[in-house]
């Protein structure tokens, strides 16, 4: 019975009571838009649904592209990959012939989106992406047969729309899907998952956070070392082949004196100190790089310490997982989707750490734990539903802060340097809520269901 009473009654439960004050004629549509939303999300929820959407989201991003594409041009870092793509192709390869800022596996992607030639690299690119997406998707849905996969699905989705173009544009678009793929088989095809996240590795380096949380939890340790090995070996291999050797980890020094990057949380009492206008605070671009960085009494300082505190946070992080592992085992309930819970709650706050104690802050690095949300959804929806909230705002927040108020902000305006503080405390928050997450899992006195490791009832992800 689709009444009145029962549109009235789902109003009244959304809290749209508070929409008396419209117009009658404007209420009943605002209503019955409400009144559809279920139906909406049953199909939503659909394999047809998910397809759909999937690919609205990149039919979308096709049609902003188009022009660029039709120009043979190129957005975002797109056109430096684009350069070394097309030096390579005339035998001066990134990491063969010169130390590169990326590990050596990020020249697939890099390489094969120039297959049909530099005048159709935007467009190259856009496929590998459609084609990484895709990926995530079957990895979170188990080839769309996991009903339980496809709110996560969705997250996903919805994270490319809310970074804007710098989820399409950047090389986390390929390393996030290949890590969401090794999270996803981690329990069941664990050799399989240490390749993929190894050559996540490769391709980013912040994949790594995953490993050693992999490595420290997991009891089918070797068998996830086992495939990462293979891969890192083949890599290193093809590179010292063709005499690339002593730039294979060039990657790691590069940019270690670099300055404090604008986005970082810990520029953040430089970029106020600048808006505010005191003395030798200032926003200054470095050509070098193409970035803008902060300066100012004790920025140099600071980020010598943020140096310092990232492989602090490291073992601290480490530590904790071991100590709840650890407990689990002597109270006799270490099962395979415990360890998964660990392994997901240890890989966030890691990875939050490489960003909170991190010179750069750039957009492209909510990527690096929004995999890792978007799993942890599948396996305990209710305990990371909240964070993955937290975390869809703070990517709508930094895309309002690049590319939207990236001029307003680096011309000192308060109110962009307003959006910029608002997301780095709550990336800071995300970071000190997993920290504490662990420290309770590992808690003798706290009860399993206290903490946001707990409440797993959709272990799809740890069975065969």
């Amino acid at each position: 019975m689709t009444t009145a009473s029962t549109v009235r009654r789902a109003t009244s439960a959304s809290g749209t009571d508070s929409l008396a004050w419209l117009p009658t004629g404007a209420r009943r549509r605002v209503e019955h838009l409400l009144s559809m939303r279920a139906p909406l999300l049953r199909f939503a929820l659909t394999r047809r649904g998910l397809m759909i959407g999937f690919a609205v989201v990149h039919g979308v991003y096709l049609l902003g592209l188009l022009p660029t594409i039709l120009a043979g041009q190129a957005q975002g870092d797109l056109p430096l990959y684009r350069l070394w793509a097309e030096q390579a192709r005339l035998g001066y390869w990134p990491v063969i012939d010169m130390p590169w800022v990326y590990p050596a596996g990020a020249l697939a992607p890099i390489m094969a989106a120039i297959a049909a030639g530099p005048f159709y690299y935007q467009l190259g690119w856009f496929v590998l992406m459609v084609g990484a997406n895709f990926l995530a998707i079957m990895a979170l849905t188990g080839n769309l047969r996991r009903r339980s996969g496809y709110l996560a699905a969705w997250f996903w989705l919805a994270i490319q729309v809310l970074l804007g173009p710098v989820s399409m544009l950047r090389l986390e678009g390929f390393s996030a899907p290949l890590a969401i793929a090794g999270l996803a088989l981690l329990a069941r095809r664990p050799a399989v998952a240490g390749a993929l996240i190894a050559a996540a590795t490769w391709i980013k380096v912040w994949p790594a956070a995953i490993a050693a949380a992999a490595v420290t939890v997991m009891s089918s340790r070797l068998r996830i070392i086992g495939g990462g090995v293979v891969v890192s070996v083949v890599i290193s291999l093809t590179v010292l082949f063709y005499g690339g050797g002593s730039n294979l980890f060039s990657f790691a020094t590069i940019q270690g004196d670099r300055a404090l990057q604008l986005e970082a949380p810990v520029a953040t009492p430089w970029v106020w100190a600048t808006v505010l206008g005191l003395p030798g605070a200032e926003i200054r671009q470095n050509y070098v790089l193409a970035t803008r960085e902060v300066a100012g009494p004790g920025a140099h300082i600071a980020g010598d310490i943020v140096g310092m505190l990232m492989p602090i946070s490291f073992a601290v992080i480490m530590l904790l997982l071991w100590r709840a592992r650890r407990l689990a085992v002597r109270q006799n309930r270490l099962t395979s989707t415990l360890e998964l819970k660990l392994v997901l709650s240890g890989s966030f706050a890691l990875t939050a750490a490489l960003i909170v104690f991190n010179k750069v802050g750039s957009p492209q690095y909510m990527l690096w734990i929004a995999p890792i949300v978007a799993v942890a959804l599948v396996v305990d929806r209710q305990a990371w539903a909240r964070a993955a909230g937290w975390l869809a705002a703070t990517c709508f927040l930094t895309t309002l802060v690049f590319p939207v108020l990236y001029v307003p902000l680096i011309n000192g305006q308060p109110f962009a340097a307003s959006i910029l503080l608002v997301r780095n405390v709550i990336v800071c928050g995300l970071f000190v809520w997993s920290v504490v997450a662990l420290w309770r899992a590992g808690s003798e006195n706290v009860r399993e269901s206290d903490t946001a490791l707990a409440g797993v009832r959709v272990p799809a992800l740890a069975q065969g």
